[in-house]
């Protein structure tokens, strides 16, 4: 007959094996799930940089009465620093600031447009605008827009490149319109 000693003994080792199992099996998700939400994580943070470049541009450029070449380098530029430490250059954003003007029937054109690390739309390109903004005669607005190619560390092979984009429409603050100017 077996003492109690070596019945606890050999319930011990069968507790401990049960415990490895579980880890074994348990181990792998919880490393997924970590992994998921650190690379959920930056996708989200860096998706508050794009709706934070797109704002920026536009209100930046929204407060002026007229824009020069070196305003708008300088504009611009700003989207960089927003994206800090994020790198942003031409294989992962763009920023693009235009002046969208309505004429008497309410159909918008671009008036002007400036981009970096991207294309700049083209003057007199019709424009569809949001429907709360559709429809309005005779107005100017200020239309930001950002983009970046977010290109998860580990989970590309199974996601790839993701693009997140964001744009933002606001009036111009001091004057009707802006005035672009070349010098």
């Amino acid at each position: 007959m077996k003492s109690i000693t070596s019945h606890l003994r050999s319930w011990s080792t069968d507790v401990q094996a049960v415990a490895a199992v579980e880890f074994s099996i348990v181990a792998p998700f919880m490393l997924v799930l970590m992994v998921g939400g650190v690379e959920l994580g930056n996708g989200m943070a860096i998706k508050v940089k794009v709706t934070a470049t797109a704002h920026s541009i536009a209100d930046l450029t929204s407060q002026q009465q007229s824009i020069n070449n070196a305003q708008m380098s300088n504009f611009l530029d700003s989207a960089a620093k927003i994206f800090t430490p994020y790198p942003f250059t031409t294989a992962t954003g763009m920023v693009t600031v235009s002046e969208v003007s309505t004429d008497a029937s309410g159909a918008a054109t671009v008036t002007w447009s400036d981009s970096r690390y991207g294309t700049a739309r083209t003057k007199g390109q019709p424009i569809t605008l949001p429907t709360s903004l559709a429809g309005t005669p005779n107005v100017s607005f200020i239309l930001g827009e950002a983009s970046y190619r977010y290109q998860p560390n580990l989970g590309y092979n199974i996601v790839g490149t993701v693009t997140l984009t964001d744009s933002y429409f606001l009036y111009p603050r001091k004057s009707v319109s802006i005035t672009r100017t070349a010098s």
